[in-house]
């Protein structure tokens, strides 16, 4: 019996896209879906509510179970992201966490400056 992560597998050779898009398009960490490949894994169910959500073509029953068609409706197109699209994630990601870090940073400092006054 095929597994959830082969059927996901299966899914990015037809949408075309790399497991490493595919994993920053549904927001999970770099190398999810290869190490859950590599591992034979099963998939979490936050996940495939992830890959619903995300790509709302994808016949839930399908992913789960392997019955059925993988798409709901074969006339619409699977959902793809565009490299810009991707890019624009990343760059917007690596922002928050950039501002995250200059925030405990500058806690940082403060409480350093205060301890020198004090001393």
């Amino acid at each position: 019996m095929s597994k959830t992560i082969n059927r996901i597998a299966k899914l990015l050779e037809v949408l075309n896209i790399s497991a490493r898009q595919f994993d920053i398009s549904i927001g999970t960490a770099n190398g999810y879906t290869l190490r859950m490949q590599k591992n034979n894994a099963s998939v979490g169910s936050d996940v495939i509510e992830r890959i619903v959500k995300e790509y709302p073509q994808v016949n839930l029953v399908w992913l789960i179970t392997g019955k059925g068609d993988m798409f709901i409706s074969q006339s619409s197109e699977p959902k793809a992201r565009t490299k810009e699209e991707i890019e624009e994630y990343i760059n917007q990601r690596l922002e928050q966490k950039l501002s995250d870090e200059k925030q405990a940073l500058l806690k940082e400092i403060l409480k350093e400056i205060d301890n020198v006054k004090k001393e």
